[in-house]
């Protein structure tokens, strides 16, 4: 857990901060903020979990800041220390449900006692939020969409190992185990169309709980809708189904789907079935070839049920696999997971040398795929790709890239290094653009709001994104920053103007010059005024 400890008052800070055994209790770590905008900013970018403040504060009370913290984080604990018994102060913290109001100075006893409250109330929370109980029930509300999206992953060809494919259809509930199945493709004809717009979803769930109902019966239904826009079912016949010849059996349910679907739902369906495979290592397979067999063998017939025999017949020497498997290559270059990525080229070329050494039309479409994600990915980062390959790209345009698989496989992977090299230099000159953002706007804006959220959104970056790149780029923080900042500004007019030491604070961006005054002690060791006089 982590705490954060907020007064203006240094030595109360420093002192609770870096003297009492916190460990004792789990607290992990201690933060440290002087005024309530400090602590506003750091707990913006740190997962804080309790915090101490003071009630009286210049520019925002404690109770004001419990108000802020609550608007984006209601889970937060406060504990308020006050050198003031007012009632009204207490009752304000107790509605802001504040753990505890303590008297300044607290005893060690007191201060253990509520922080140690806090964490309490914090695991008993956490607790019922994991609990069994309502995980399980976010599981069946659920249920369906996660199943749904467990079988099209395993449609695009997700790999899981054996264990958890069992656990997953355990937890999900799915009667259907490892061993054979069949796949059972719907196309919804043109009397759909009118649904497309506007009752397309529901028509769809129709169907699946009328298959479900037709085919139950003799198998398990897991169904789901793909990207292609068909509906998908995976069947495995349970043990009772009788022994009758199971290929004719599908089709005589298949022609009753269609039936039913036509009568109540005044719409046709094609429907192509496949010959039973082992699930789920065969499915990505089944699939692909069921769907190329529906577009390819099926032409513009409609309504009727087809059974693919044999699923290879109209591709020569099937397709490849790894390279259209998820992650796509497109998908990891935006994610600059460039390990990843060439693991999963070296993929590719595995699955080449071992099915199709001698085929340089599978070369050529590996090659295209990888070029096109290559030239899609320079472009979106404001680049063309020639920049980017230099030489390299000469083979390309020649098709040279293309001739074999070793040729091909150097020029991928001489290619991928080029495309790192140039973009790690893009994001150290991204993260410089931001940096000289923020400092510009800071420096011209010291007078206003130059809170991180303030900043953030001046640079359109989430808060933590922009805290994270500044520190990289610079060693310090952004707070850090706009405190070094203020006191640089403030020594300057200090040594340069005859500015009032208030209109001075005003300049800086501090509202109350008191607060300036101790802020600026604290850093020099004497107060504005000295340091003009000894200046």
């Amino acid at each position: 857990m982590q705490m954060i400890i907020v007064d203006d008052e240094a030595h109360w800070v420093d002192n609770l901060s870096m003297h009492k055994p916190w460990h004792t209790l789990g607290i992990e770590q201690v933060h440290k903020a002087y005024s309530a905008q400090e602590a506003l900013q750091i707990i913006e970018t740190q997962p804080i979990d309790i915090v101490i403040s003071d009630i009286l504060m210049p520019e925002m009370t404690g109770i004001e800041l419990i108000e802020k913290i609550r608007e984006s984080d209601k889970r937060i604990k406060c504990i308020i220390l006050s050198g003031h018994s007012d009632f009204e102060y207490a009752k304000e913290a107790l509605r802001h449900k504040a753990v505890e109001y303590l008297l300044k100075p607290p005893t060690d006893e007191e201060l253990f006692g509520a922080v140690k409250s806090a964490i309490e109330q914090l695991k008993a929370e956490w607790e019922s939020i994991s609990s069994k109980e309502r995980t399980e029930y976010a599981l069946r509300e659920n249920l369906p969409l996660l199943r749904g999206q467990l079988l099209l992953d395993a449609l695009r060809g997700a790999k899981l190992p054996a264990d958890e494919w069992s656990r997953k259809l355990e937890n999900y509930q799915l009667p259907i185990q490892s061993g054979n199945c069949a796949l059972l493709l719907v196309r919804l004809e043109e009397e759909f169309g009118q649904y497309r717009n506007n009752g397309q979803q529901l028509m769809e769930f129709a169907i699946i709980n009328i298959a479900e109902e037709i085919f139950g019966e003799f198998t398990e239904v897991w169904g789901v809708r793909e990207e292609h826009g068909y509906l998908a079912f995976l069947l495995q016949f349970k043990d009772e189904s009788p022994e009758i010849k199971k290929e004719l059996l599908l089709e005589k349910l298949a022609v009753q789907l269609q039936a039913k679907v036509k009568q109540y739902l005044k719409g046709s369906l094609s429907i192509v079935i496949t010959e039973p495979f082992r699930f789920p290592e065969q499915l990505a397979d089944i699939y692909r070839k069921a769907a190329s067999s529906f577009r390819q063998i099926v032409g513009d017939e409609r309504e009727f049920v087809m059974r693919v025999s044999e699923l290879g017949q109209h591709v020569s020497e099937g397709a490849l696999d790894a390279i259209h498997s998820p992650p796509t290559i497109s998908n990891l270059l935006e994610a600059g997971r460039w390990d990843a990525l060439e693991e999963k080229l070296a993929h590719v070329f595995e699955e080449l040398d071992l099915k199709w050494p001698d085929s340089w039309e599978h070369c050529m479409e590996a090659g295209f795929l990888i070029a096109s994600a290559f030239t899609r990915y320079a472009h979106r980062n404001g680049h063309k790709l020639e920049q980017l390959l230099g030489e390299d790209m000469e083979l390309l345009q020649s098709g040279e890239a293309f001739a074999t698989i070793g040729k091909l496989r150097n020029w991928s992977m001489s290619g991928l290094r080029k495309l790192k090299e140039g973009t790690a230099n893009e994001v150290n000159d991204i993260r410089s653009h931001y940096v000289k953002k923020v400092q510009a706007f800071t420096e011209k804006n010291l007078h206003l709001d130059v809170s991180l959220r303030a900043l953030a959104d001046h640079v359109n970056l989430h808060t933590t994104h922009l805290s994270k790149i500044y520190k990289i780029e610079t060693g310090e923080g952004i707070s850090e920053y706009v405190s070094r900042l203020r006191m640089e500004r403030a020594c300057h007019l200090l040594k340069t103007t005859d500015k009032k030491v208030y209109e001075i604070s005003t300049e800086i961006g501090y509202l109350e010059p008191a607060y300036f005054i101790k802020v600026f002690k604290r850093q020099f060791g004497v107060t504005p005024q000295d340091y003009r006089i000894g200046s």
